[in-house]
């Protein structure tokens, strides 16, 4: 029998291990060379705004953010984002972007920065900036770093460096 319901839920503690057979399966190794990886590296996700989609017990998905600054101004870094394969095209990761964008906001912060495919991340409110008006510490194609405000005018003089929080 096919379980076709989920859940999505705050990540907790005890679904690291599944989470991070998640990444492996999704991102390889090669993952951590990335330059939304070398942001994360180091720091801490915030576990208040990083959430995994259950089906029964088993995790299908996972979404973290971390903070990080753009410029002088903190931001949010959105992923991994995650599904197992056989849960892609059924909503999980859909939801779990809606769920992590609405705590970023309600925690309040102002911006999320990703670095991913505008057609899919566009519809969350996911826009480009003119090319290296944010910088990341690795090279990556400028039509692929996206910024989502949560806040009006928070993407007014938004630029820089993308840097770790430390």
């Amino acid at each position: 029998m096919m379980i076709d319901s989920f859940t999505v839920q705050a990540e907790r503690p005890e679904h690291a291990d599944a989470i991070e057979a998640l990444h492996e399966a999704s991102f390889g190794p090669g993952r951590f060379a990335r330059a939304a990886s070398l942001l994360r590296e180091g720091v801490a996700h915030d576990p208040a705004l990083s959430f995994v989609a259950t089906a029964g017990l088993t995790l299908i998905g996972s979404v973290r953010l971390t903070p990080i600054f753009i410029g002088d101004r903190p931001a949010i870094l959105l992923g991994p984002l995650a599904v197992v394969e056989g849960w892609k095209g059924r909503g999980a990761g859909k939801s779990l972007m809606r769920t992590s964008l609405a705590a970023a906001a309600e925690a309040g912060h102002s911006v999320v920065l990703l670095v991913g495919d505008e057609p899919y991340y566009g519809p969350f409110g996911f826009v480009r900036l003119e090319p290296y008006r944010i910088t990341l510490p690795a090279p990556v194609d400028p039509a692929r770093v996206l910024v989502c405000p949560l806040a009006e005018g928070s993407l007014d003089g938004l630029g820089g460096a993308a840097r770790r929080a430390s």
